[in-house]
């Protein structure tokens, strides 16, 4: 197993904490599952709100311009005719949702391939304790830059108490997730990764037993 080492808010190394290879290990990290983890996500976040008026919606009057035979002018009943100007858009984009269906053993291969790209990269830094005492945000910002933390940051926490919230909200280019929320688009969107130990530690659990249900499910095919 790989170890990582456990820093204070001031950067001074405190302990050390094992990480299991199946989910950090660099043969962990699939490109191709990344591409579609974050193609489906940001599929989700499109409004699909573009929208085109067809016959039914376009304004003007159903009554037929002319009689059909007999004028020598082509047949046409209506002004909103689709083959007139201003008249209704065909097969015209509708309003309609994005998402789509991904399985959540991908995603959560994802999530372990997001880990062991930001762990190999040098870019996961593990905390033993995201809260400060002073709740403000020049505190945090002090703290972050200690980290080498100055550009963008996500930090995750099990469960971020008062000082924490209030401290990292007004922060810049800093977003604060629990544990249970953190998707491979947060891990790769965000340049540094600083993760609680308690964070980390319940992230990997809940990992590592999604992985050995897998290995028992292949055992039992097999």
């Amino acid at each position: 197993m790989a170890q990582v080492d456990v820093v204070d808010l001031g950067g001074k190394k405190v302990g050390s904490l094992e990480l299991a290879d199946e989910i950090f290990a660099p043969e962990q990290i699939n490109e191709a599952l990344l591409w579609e983890a974050v193609k489906h996500y940001r599929a989700a976040l499109r409004q699909g709100t573009a929208a085109t008026k067809n016959k039914k919606l376009v304004s003007g009057s159903g009554k037929k311009l002319w009689k059909q035979k007999g004028t020598g002018r082509a047949r046409v009943g209506s002004v909103r005719s689709p083959i007139w100007r201003h008249g209704g858009t065909v097969h015209g984009p509708q309003p309609h949702s994005h998402d789509y269906a991904f399985p959540r053993k991908k995603l959560l291969g994802a999530l372990r391939s997001a880990l062991a790209s930001k762990l190999a990269d040098g870019k996961l830094t593990v905390v033993e304790s995201l809260e400060l005492a002073d709740a403000k945000t020049k505190a945090y910002r002090a703290a972050l830059d200690k980290l080498d933390a100055k550009r963008t940051t996500l930090l995750v926490e099990k469960e971020p108490g008062r000082s924490l919230l209030l401290g990292a909200r007004n922060l810049d280019r800093v977003q604060l997730m629990v544990t249970r929320e953190v998707h491979p688009y947060d891990l790769l969107r965000y340049e540094r990764a600083i993760f609680s130990r308690a964070a980390i530690e319940q992230l990997q659990e809940s990992l590592k037993k999604t992985v050995s249900r897998r290995k028992l499910a292949g055992s039992e095919v097999a």
